[in-house]
This record gives structure tokens, sequence and C-alpha cells, in this order.
């Protein structure tokens, strides 16, 4: 299992369902967090099933690399709370003028790309866990902001169309410096 880039289709397709949680669905998650883990430049803190080229509607998160893994299935976002620009990464932008911190999301399938995002800073999210149980439950700050850029996943949306509807300017990555994209 690895992780599959852009422009691959999978990645601007919307998910299936997943209709049974069983053992196949099981090894899936748990491969899916072998890949995970083994991100480290950079590291990882989400994945949807899409970005290891699978069709289904399930994603992980891990925030920190010592936090427990959190197991998403068929997730729907119910309802959102105060928007705010917040990420997971923060970088100095340089521009001819001066240096500033910028919050910047970034994304295992379009690697060295980082922009910003406007994102709510609560979510009110409906799901299943690996047992199948189903949940109700508000996350909110890092957690919050993972959890709506792999739901965007699983509904073929990555963060660079969101950052470039925001009007937000995106970023490669060259030689440990942030250039901006034109575009």
């Amino acid at each position: 299992m690895k992780i599959v880039t852009v422009p691959n289709n999978v990645l601007s397709s919307p998910t299936k369902s997943v209709i049974d949680i069983d053992n196949h669905i099981k090894k899936i998650v748990s491969d899916m967090e072998q890949v995970l883990i083994a991100q480290d430049d950079p590291p990882g803190v989400g994945l949807a099933a899409n970005q290891v080229g699978l069709d289904l509607s399930i994603f992980i998160i891990k925030p920190t690399e010592k936090s427990k893994t959190k197991v998403f299935i068929n997730p729907q976002v119910v309802k959102t709370s105060a928007v705010e620009e917040r990420s997971g990464k923060t970088a100095e932008v340089k521009s001819k003028k001066s240096k500033k911190k910028v919050k910047l999301e970034g994304c295992l399938s379009i690697p060295r790309i980082w922009g910003p995002v406007k994102r709510a800073d609560r979510v009110f999210l409906n799901y299943q866990d690996l047992t199948g149980k189903k949940y109700l439950k508000w996350f909110s700050g890092f957690e919050a902001i993972i959890i709506q850029h792999e739901v965007d996943h699983l509904n073929g949306v990555v963060f660079t169309q969101r950052s470039i509807e925001q009007k937000r300017q995106l970023y490669r990555e060259e030689k440990d410096e942030l250039v901006k994209i034109e575009y």
C-alpha cells in the first residue's frame, strides 16, 4: 500500500460508503496506519482511504507522534462552528517586504505544496469506528482541522482547491524555502 498523488482520479472522486466492517476493512485500516506512521518528510497527521487508492469512506488521524490513531468510517459532517484560519504547519513565508508567520496546510498526496485554508474551529461528526459503533461527536482545534481535510478527501476535494477557492496563496517547497506559486 502506498500513497497516490495528484492528479490520480481516485483523489478527485467521492468515495463509497463501507457496508460491512469486516476483517478486510480492519486489515485496510491497519495497513493505512502503517503507511501514515511511515511518513516522515513531512510526517502525516491524517490519511484517507482514497489517498492509498481505495474508493472507501474511511480515514484515520494521528495528530501527534504519541497520540493513538483514531478511525473514522462513513463520516458525515453534521455541522461546524467558528471558522478560523489555523492548520498544522507554521512557516516563515519570505517576501520582498518582510517575514511573517503563516499557518499552512499540506497533504501527503500533494508533496511539497503548502497553503493556508480557512477551516471551522469545531466540527460535529457522525461516524462509525472499527467495531461498527456509531458516534455523533464534536471535535475541536487541530483534530477538527485534520478531520475537515480528510472529509474533503472523501468528497474528492484536495486542500489546494480549498485554498484557491478562498483566494489564498499556495507555496512550493524548494530547498527548504517556500516559494509563491503563480496562478
